[in-house]
């Protein structure tokens, strides 16, 4: 009877012990590693709703344009959220900014932190080579997150020893308006860091809808299929023109930006990506085109990698 009773705590203890591995990590301080549009947003919907954040990128200047572009929006959210009481829009817009500290120095700020997003550039290598540096000095239980939409996941966590605490955490422009969040999981991400993500998500007021590490996740395999078909539409004369004008109208603009002889759509190519795919068709030898500029944010960068998403393998 000692004997079972005996098995019987162990069994219990070894069970509590599980359970307590298993618990899902309260994300309370986010590093956001990079200060353009997207950055900066996610720094600013994380530190209204609660959380310690430090904005991290190359230089001071950038950093200081970063939190004014941060304060200029928190004032626009204040002035509505607070429109009968000026004094508390004038304390969430300092209170929010307090929680909002930056450093360029990103190795000296991980150390802390419960989750690391990143936010730079659409370059695998260049993105690898930052999180593999990382990997180094974040926490054991720090959590890595890439907002890219158009890279593998499973590529960017294979260059951590953290392959379980990686995971994609795709924003959409604008961050602070936007409220849908797609949480990718890979293989190798473990249960209570996609669970912990999740959760993070609804605490910054977001929807965050669950999806696999496939090309484009779900909006963007979704939505350029649908881009393209425009396109061949109006090569082959079916874009409506308004009165007197000889440019297209129509959200296949609104969505590419400007567009034209000697545009930085036109003369991009993709680094190391050897499946990207330039700007396709015809659009180059037009007449420059305007758009409203916000469909793919500001910096008018349209991402290449979706153009080609059906020919890329899709992960099991």
């Amino acid at each position: 009877m000692a004997f079972v009773t005996r098995q019987f705590v162990r069994s219990m203890s070894s069970s509590s012990t599980a359970a307590a591995s298993a618990k899902k990590i309260l994300v309370k301080h986010v590093t956001v590693i990079g200060g353009g549009l997207m950055g900066a947003g996610i720094a600013q919907v994380a530190a209204a709703t609660g959380h310690t954040v430090v904005l991290v990128d190359q230089t001071e200047d950038i950093l200081a344009k970063s939190r004014k572009g941060i304060e200029e929006s928190l004032r626009k959210v204040a002035k509505k959220k607070f429109a009968e009481n000026p004094k508390g829009a004038d304390e969430f817009v300092a209170k929010t900014l307090s929680s909002i500290s930056t450093s360029t120095d990103a190795a000296s700020v991980v150390h802390s932190t419960d989750l690391v997003v990143e936010a730079i550039v659409e370059n695998l290598q260049v993105k690898n080579e930052l999180f593999k540096r990382l990997d180094k000095f974040a926490a054991e239980h720090t959590i890595f997150a890439s907002n890219t939409s158009s890279l593998q996941i499973t590529s960017l966590a294979n260059s951590t020893t953290r392959q379980d605490r990686f995971a994609g955490l795709h924003f959409f422009n604008p961050v602070p308006l936007m409220k849908l969040v797609e949480v990718i999981k890979t293989p190798m991400t473990s249960q209570k860091t996609f669970e912990s993500l999740l959760d993070f998500s609804r605490a910054l007021g977001k929807h965050p809808v669950a999806c696999k590490d496939t090309p484009g996740f779900i909006v963007n395999r979704l939505l350029v299929p649908y881009l393209m078909e425009a396109v061949r539409l109006c090569e082959r004369g079916s874009c409506p023109r308004p009165a007197g004008s000889s440019r297209p109208v129509g959200l296949l603009w609104e969505g590419l930006g400007p567009v034209g002889p000697g545009s930085s759509l036109c003369s991009r190519t993709p680094v190391n990506q050897p499946h990207l795919s330039p700007v396709p068709l015809s659009l180059c030898s037009q007449d420059p085109l305007d758009s409203l500029g916000d469909f793919w944010g500001d910096s008018g960068d349209f991402p290449l990698g979706h153009l080609q998403l059906q020919s890329q393998p899709e992960q099991s």
